[in-house]
Formats: structure tokens, sequence, C-alpha cells
């Protein structure tokens, strides 16, 4: 049970505002007078996770970190990474030739760098196995288990064999003109038949097939075999040795009349050519002959005949004299052979179909009805919003004897939504584009707040200003807090030092095209001590993301705020007229993205229409496609990726990846009538913060793949809610546009797949069952992704091996099929475009796609793999005076030791004391309130305290008491000087109207 859970409900709660740092998220502490308060809005998280998502000892948390014992030897104790876990050792034997001085002269120094290398081996040695499980499945199992040589009887059709007496030879045309061209002929009626011994024995009344005689001894003409120079056949001009005996084919046997008894097969048409059409009179044996002619197997009639069956001789004489050949059976480990191939192409295939079959579905019927407008009425039920005037999180006070109840039906289908751009070194144009497209979306202003956070002092290549320039001349700044507001103190996701962080909010609007959208900018300036370094505040996307989703988790929960965190607060309040409370949908861009003008609505839609929804994304389309062929061989690949991939998951409600430069999260959801944190779920939240990672798999989830990292949390947290890809929502992108930057690119995306997928195919209760579970086809995502460079290997082997050897003539079934499954699976996405989506255009980009299949399968795979170390972003993001070794380590590696006391953890009403405090001393808080007077010691107005925007409730918090989260407030408010002490039952906070 998380500690949010454990505390038992209480009814007074102790305020310190101290500054301590309490070792408690949610301290039990007693006082007896009421005080300045405010009630969590959210009741309980829902979750389903008893393990930790990182399997690893030494994960920390901001929470766990300062909740842990003090001082850094306990917290090293505590935290000491075990040298002995299987992994590490199993990394350890795998690459005990390489002892640590060998790194060290490799310039691989220091015991984390080495481990990292090593555990890289290993991973490259495992999937370097099961590259040569595909290979040898592919090329070497059917010739292994079913060779075409080794003694196996010679084929029907081989070139230059004649047949005589059920014996292949090779032809010799220098016998005559019927030796000129035989492939296959049957030329035993030239030659003299040996005597049949077992003939001898018969009467020939009774058996006279035994004493039939050949036309040419009728004639006396035969040839000699002996003595004719023909040579059996005992090779093919392959080199394979063979039984000179011949094999017939079924369809072979059907087209010659033959006749099959037991594996021989027998050429009974000197029989009839002699004894003529009519039937001998008395004569069963004559009769059955005459009976098995126009059948194809004939053994099971010969034995129902007596005179077969109590003679074995009359057998014997009967596949004697009239052999042809034998049956081309295979041996029953070509037959195995022939059904494991068979297996796994029903299996890829069916994969393959039903991913087909299933995204085709979901394009025509699922996502039009999620995209849907809904109706407002129907929502508002569907979350327990329907007659429930009480029920909000919101109020409003006009004066001490009115107050506005603001009922959620009141909100309508315009969900409070914050537009989150993460931005760090792009340039003028990506970052107007972006900033444009996101004002002009048709949805309310006033219900949408434009989040920029600018990761550092960070000044792109190319650009003249620093990213946090450029965007300051872009925003209409609000006055009320001035020109240079005041940098605050948060914990930033790193290690040592670097986990203090400072970063100054600006409050304003961003005016385009008629819309004026609110905007908050957080730029992350860094502390003092790092002023002078190339990238200050820098700490890496994901300590973006968190900056907001720890900011609604402490507000949400009324867990303790970062001097960030509380400026936050106040300036959301002041710029939106409600409290952050109201917030319940996030959507994620990039500063490179341009979002269509519906994409947000649609969005919010599917948000609507299905509350079971915590996560989707729509389809990201490149805006640079003809720019290089680097652009152009990527328009099909990121085409196929959302309309294949994320289309066949949205099914199951299981997408996988929500790419971080469009996506879209919960921030909360209802449940029962009640509020519950989804993105702001603490155990999100904690896992999402670790900041201090020690392996290899750990630093490839959280520093390279930090949004599909985060789907894959969401999803592990909550099995029983809904990933989704909507297709109308749409955004262009710039992608890469020379190799190297997509070498890089396609480096982390690659490993960061492989590992978050190692994370998901763990969980056991996703949607389905066996095969036909998203489990199952997380597994065979994970097996694809490793064998990419194997299986596009064996493919181009196998077509140029059936062009030069011409292997249609002698390949086995098991090969062809290999064959087709692997050209199946390549040219599969044409049926997607053809058959499903129509859109014709992408013909020609799928043919420049297909053309790219080296570097996709091949060169990118095997790039990242052996990269498996390498934690940097590389080319991507190009910034000016940035470089050095620590780049390959990732953000906020520094030394040093982390300060707790740097950074205060308080609640919201112990901020807000503080500053009540320092009003009624006459300190006035500009950054907070310079239009408010401060009021002297005496007054007592209840307008002042409103004025001012502060609000006051009832001194108790319970973090697992229910609560119906229904707001009030008495008109029994008051003020004293010497205590600044409140009465009220009021529990939420007030939109300004």
């Amino acid at each position: 049970m998380s500690s949010y859970e454990a505390t038992p409900p209480t009814d007074t709660v102790t305020l310190d505002v101290s500054g301590a740092v309490d070792p408690y998220p949610f301290p039990r502490r007693t006082m007896t007078r009421r005080t300045l308060g405010r009630k969590g809005t959210l009741v309980r998280p829902e979750r389903y996770v008893n393990s930790p998502l990182l399997r690893t000892q030494t994960m920390r948390s901001t929470r766990r970190m300062l909740a842990g014992p003090a001082g850094p030897d306990a917290s090293a104790n505590i935290f000491a990474k075990s040298e002995f876990d299987t992994w590490t050792i199993f990394s350890k034997m795998m690459t005990c030739c390489f002892p640590a001085f060998c790194l060290n002269c490799c310039n691989i120094k220091g015991a984390g760098p080495q481990q990292a290398w090593r555990e890289k081996v290993t991973l490259c040695w495992i999937i370097v196995i099961l590259c040569a499980f595909v290979v040898f499945f592919i090329v070497a199992l059917n010739p292994l288990l079913c060779p075409t040589g080794t003694g196996a009887p010679v084929p029907i059709d081989a070139a230059g064999g004649i047949i005589v007496f059920g014996t292949m030879y090779r032809t010799n045309p220098a016998l005559g003109p019927e030796f000129t061209n035989p492939r296959g002929s049957d030329l035993s009626d030239l030659f003299q038949q040996p005597p049949v011994a077992a003939c001898q024995q018969l009467n020939a009344t009774t058996y006279p097939f035994a004493f039939v005689q050949s036309p040419c001894q009728q004639a006396g003409n035969c040839r000699q075999l002996a003595g004719s120079g023909l040579k059996p056949f005992d090779r093919l001009d392959g080199g394979e040795s063979v039984d000179p005996l011949v094999a017939y084919t079924w369809d072979e046997i059907e087209a010659r009349g033959y006749v099959v008894v037991k594996d021989s097969v027998l050429n009974l048409k000197p029989y009839f050519d002699q004894f003529g059409r009519q039937p001998l009179p008395n004569n069963p044996v004559d009769a059955v002959l005459r009976r098995i002619r126009n059948r194809r197997e004939a053994t099971r009639i010969l034995n129902n005949l007596p005179e077969f069956a109590m003679n074995r001789e009359a057998f014997d004489c009967l596949v004697d004299k009239y052999v042809a050949g034998q049956i081309a059976a295979q041996d029953a480990s070509c037959i195995i052979s022939y059904l494991f191939s068979i297996i796994v192409a029903v299996i890829v295939l069916g994969v393959l179909l039903s991913r087909f079959v299933m995204a085709v579905i979901f394009d025509w019927f699922i996502s039009h009805r999620l995209a849907r407008t809904p109706n407002q009425f129907a929502s508002a039920a569907a979350v327990g919003y329907a007659n429930r005037s009480n029920d909000t999180e919101l109020t409003y006070i006009s004066d001490r004897k009115k107050m506005d109840i603001m009922n959620p039906n009141d909100i309508g289908l315009d969900l409070y939504t914050v537009l989150l751009v993460t931005c760090y070194s792009e340039g003028e144009a990506s970052l107007r584009t972006t900033m444009e497209s996101m004002a002009a979306t048709d949805y309310t202003d006033s219900r949408k707040l434009l989040f920029i956070i600018a990761d550092g002092l960070i000044t792109g290549k190319g650009n003249p200003k620093s990213t946090p320039d450029l965007l300051l001349d872009m925003i209409e700044i609000d006055q009320t807090f001035g020109d240079n507001p005041k940098p605050y103190s948060y914990i930033a996701v790193a290690s040592g030092s670097k986990q203090h962080n400072m970063a100054r909010v600006y409050v304003g609007h961003f005016s385009h095209a008629g819309h004026r959208v609110p905007t908050i900018l957080v730029i992350k300036c860094g502390t003092p001590e790092e002023a002078s370094e190339a990238k200050p505040g820098n700490r890496g996307k994901r300590d973006s993301q968190l900056i907001l989703m720890n900011f609604f988790t402490r507000v949400l929960l009324n867990d303790r705020m970062t001097p960030l965190d509380f400026d936050l607060f106040r300036k959301v309040h002041h710029l939106m007229g409600v409290t952050p409370d109201f917030f319940e949908i996030v959507l994620m861009v990039d500063a490179d993205t341009k979002v269509a003008p519906d994409s947000l609505r649609l969005m919010i839609n599917a948000m609507h229409n299905d509350q079971l929804i915590m996560g989707l994304c729509g389809e990201t389309r490149i805006a640079n496609k003809t720019q290089s062929w680097v652009t152009m061989i990527q328009v099909f690949e990121y085409y196929i990726s959302h309309h294949l991939g994320k289309a066949f998951e949205s099914v199951f409600g299981g997408v996988t990846c929500l790419p971080g430069c469009f996506c879209m999260y919960r921030i909360k959801a209802r449940k029962d009538g009640e509020w519950v944190p989804i993105l702001a779920n603490p155990d999100v939240v904690e896992t999402y913060s670790t900041n201090e990672v020690d392996t290899l798999h750990q630093k490839n989830l959280l520093l390279l793949g930090e949004d599909r990292f985060l789907t894959t949390l969401m999803l592990r947290t909550f099995t029983n809610r809904k990933m989704v890809f909507i297709p109308r929502a749409v955004c262009k992108t710039v992608v890469p546009d020379d190799f190297a930057t997509l070498l890089s690119q396609r480096r982390r995306w690659i490993n960061s797949t492989i590992h978050n997928l190692m994370e998901l195919v763990l969980v056991n209760n996703l949607c389905g069952t066996f095969c036909f579970s998203m489990q199952f086809i997380v597994l065979l995502d994970l097996i694809s992704t490793a064998v990419l460079p194997a299986s596009i290997l064996t493919t181009i082997y196998l077509i140029i091996n059936a062009i030069v050897s011409n292997v249609n003539k002698d390949a086995d079934p098991g090969q062809w099929l290999n064959i087709g499954t692997l050209l199946f699976v390549i040219f599969f996405p044409s049926l997607i475009v053809v058959l499903s989506f129509r859109r014709w255009q992408y013909i020609m980009w799928m043919g420049v796609y297909i053309l790219a299949l080296p570097i996709w399968n091949f060169v990118l795979p095997v790039y990242a793999f052996w990269h498996f170390d390498d934690f940097s972003w590389g080319a991507t993001r190009q910034v000016t005076g940035a470089g050095g070794a620590s780049e390959k380590n990732g953000h906020g590696n520094e030394g040093g030791t982390f300060d707790g006391s740097k950074v205060s953890l308080k609640r919201w009403e112990e901020y807000e004391r503080a500053w009540r405090r320092n009003v009624a001393k006459g300190k006035q808080m500009a950054e907070y309130h310079p239009r408010t007077p401060s009021p002297s010691p005496t007054e007592s107005s209840h307008a002042d305290l409103l004025a001012g925007q502060t609000y006051y409730a009832e001194g108790r918090y319970s973090p697992t008491r229910p609560q119906q989260l229904v707001h009030q407030f008495s008109n029994s408010v008051s003020s004293s000087e010497a205590g600044s002490t409140y009465h009220g039952s009021y529990q939420g906070y007030g939109p300004v109207k």
C-alpha cells in the first residue's frame, strides 16, 4: 500500500510553517484549532499494479528520497546496488573474456560505463542467437531435415534419364533415335526382361500375368540391358547423390495410368496389350487386374483376393514383373519439417491478417463513433454529473450573502484542457507554427491553457536568440506579475546536485487569427551555481513533463508543494479564473508539431464518448516529405505505423506507444461518482520521476524513450482502461532530413522500443488470452524487432537463390512456405493501402519504402543494438556551445550531493498562511498580489480576503476519508490579528467570474 493510502483518517491536522522537510508524504499531526486549509479534490487512486514497474533496487523518486532516512550514508545503504543479482552475474559471465583493465584500455572507464557495456554486449549476444535461430529455421532447417540427396529416389523428371524396368539410366543418344529426348520416358519395351524367380512357380492358367511377353520378345528384337552402355542415374546435376530407383508423384501416376501396390508403382500396359480388352472367362485374377486398372491404389483389393492373399509368390511376381518405380514419399523428418513450416506460417500470417482485419474494422466502424460529437447531457450522465448540482470542485463567492455553485453541466463539452508544449532548441519558425496551430484549434479559448516549458537556457544551432527569448517575444506578458518574475525551486529529474533546479513562470496570452489563448511559460533557468554552464536548467523532456504531472498530483491530492508548484497554482488561478482542480485533460505536443484545427475537438470528443479512455493519439504526418531522400523513405513508415499498428492495438484499447509529439491524457476521471487520478496518479508519477537509474535497461527506458515508457506505465497501472488512436485527428511534424540525424533518432526509438516491450510483455492481465491476447502480440513485436536484420538478410538470400539456382525445380514445399511468408510480410502493407484506406497517393511512397527496406531492417537496427549504452540524443537536437563526453549519459548526471533543504515542501495552506502573515505585517508580496492593498493588522473585511483571491477551509485533511466533493462556505468567516485564524467549511476553490 502506498504512503498516500496508509494514513488513517483524522479530524484535525497541524500545519507546520517552519519549512522543514517532513519525512512522511502525508503527516499525522494534531492541533486543537481551526486553521487555513484546503481539501484534496481526489478521493483515491485507481490502480491495479502490485509490483514495481522498474525492477531495480535503486529506483528513487522525489517522494521516496524525501521520505527516506536522512543523510547520504543512510540513503546509500538503502539504495546500494546489489552486485549479485541474476542479470549482473549473467552479463559478467557472457563478457568474462573482457576484464576491467582491457575495458580501461579501450577508454571505457568506471564501474558504471563498464557494466553498461557488458549488458550491451550480453543483449547483442541474445539478439545474435535469436537471429541465428531465424536464419537456421528459414535457410537450413528444411535441407537438414529433408535433404534432396543422400540416397533419395531420383525424381521422374530428372533431365537426361530413361526408365527401364523401374530403374533410371542416363541416356545414350548413340543407341538410337528413341534415346534422343528421353526425359523420364519408359523404354522397358525395348529391352529383354530378366526372368523373375517368383513367377516360375505359378500356374499360367490361374496367373496369366506371370508369363506375359513384351512386344520386342514377341518380335525377337529385344536389346540386352547388359552391355548396352546405359549407366544408372546415381547423381543429379547439382551433385546430390540419388538412388536410381524412379520415384513417381501421384500426378504422374494419374497421367500415365499406372497402379500403386503398397509403395511400388506398376505398369500393367504389357498385360492388357497381350490379353486385349475381353476378360478371360472364369479367371478371378484377370477380373481383379481389370478392376484395378482404373484405380490408383490397389493394395487392399489384391489382399482381399484369395489367389493373392494365400500365395505370396503371386504377389511378388506381379510387383517384380511390372514394376515401374516407387511412390515419391517423404520421410518422417520431411513431414515434420513441412508441418513445422506450416504452423509457423499460419501463426505469422494469421497475426498479420488479424491485424489487417482489426485495423480495417477500427478505421471503418469504431474510429468514427469515437470522434463524433457527443450529446452533452449523455456525456454528463455517463460520468455521474447529471442531477448532482452540489457535486463540484469549484465555488464562486460574489459576496458574503450569495454563493453561486458551478455545476459541471455548465462546463459542457469544452473540458478545461492543458496544451503542453515542451521546447528545447527549436527555431522561431517551428515554435511559432506550433503555437499558432494550438491557438487556432476550434476550441473555446477560455477552456484551453497553453502551457509552454522551455528546457533550459538553450540556444539552438543557427538560432539568433535562445529558446526562452524566442518564446518571450511571441507572448503578450501579463504585467500583473511583472516582466521578470522570481525563479522558484523544484526537485528535478537528475542525480546529485542537479536535482535542485529553478524556473521562472511567465503569465500572458498568445494571440493569433482572432484567438487570444491564456499562456503559461515556464523557463527552467537553473540554479546560480550552473549559470556559467553550457545548458543551465536543462534536465530533459521527462523533467518538463513531470513539472506538470507533479503539479497536478500535489494540487489534486493536497500533497506538499514545491515553491514552483505554489507559484504555478497562483498564476494558473489568476489567468484562467479557476483553480487547477478544474483541468481534466492534457494535450502534449512537441515544439515542431503543427496541429490540425479540428484535432483537439475530435480528441476531446473521444474522451467524452468513452470514459474508459485514459490516453489517445492522432495521426502524425510528415510536413517535409520531399525535402530529401531521407524524408521520402519515412513517409510510408509513418503512415503504416499508425493505420496498421496503432489501429489494430486500438481495437483492444492497448496502443503501446502514444507519440510524445501528439498525444492526450486524462489528468483525472470519474469512477462511481468520485474523481480518481489518472495521469496524476501517484504510482505513475513516482515511477516516472525515477531520478537514479543504474542499469542499461532503466536508462533506455527513462533517458531515451520517455514517451513510450509513460504509455507503458499507464497500461501497466490501469489495465482496465484504454489507449486508442483517433485517425481523424491529424498533426504534421518535421522529420530528420539527413541520414545522421535519422540514425540518431531511430537509435533512440528502437532501443526504447525493445526495453519497453520487455516491460510490457510481463503484464499478464492485458486484453485477450494466449495467441489472441495483447501480451502475445507484444511478445511477437519484441521478437520481430530483435530479428529484423536476420529477416531482411534471409529474404534477400532466398530471392537470389531462387533466381540463380532455379530452385523452382527442386525446392521443397517447406522452403517455398518460408519464401512466401517473408514476401507476404514485406509486401503486406500494400494491401492496407489498396483495400482499406484508399490512399492511392501512398502507393508511390510504399515503393520508396520497400526500396529502403535494407536501411529500415538492417542498418538502423544493427546500429541501434550496438549503441545500447549510448543514452544521448545525438544529432536530433543540436545546441550552440554544448558537447563533451557527458552528453552520452543523458541529462543531469553531474556529481555532487543534493541538498534537500534548498527546496522546501509545504502544503498549499502553509504557503498561504506564510503569505497572510507577511500581509498582516505589512509586507506586500508583489509577485502574487500587486493589485491587492495590504490590509492593516486590524482589518478583518471578508471582501479584502476575497480580493486577495485566498480561500479558507476547515482545518482537516484526510487522504483516505471518502469525500463527496460538495463545496460550501459558511458566512461565519472571521479574521483575527494575532493568530490569523479563520473558520469555515469551504472545501474547494472558486473561479473569478
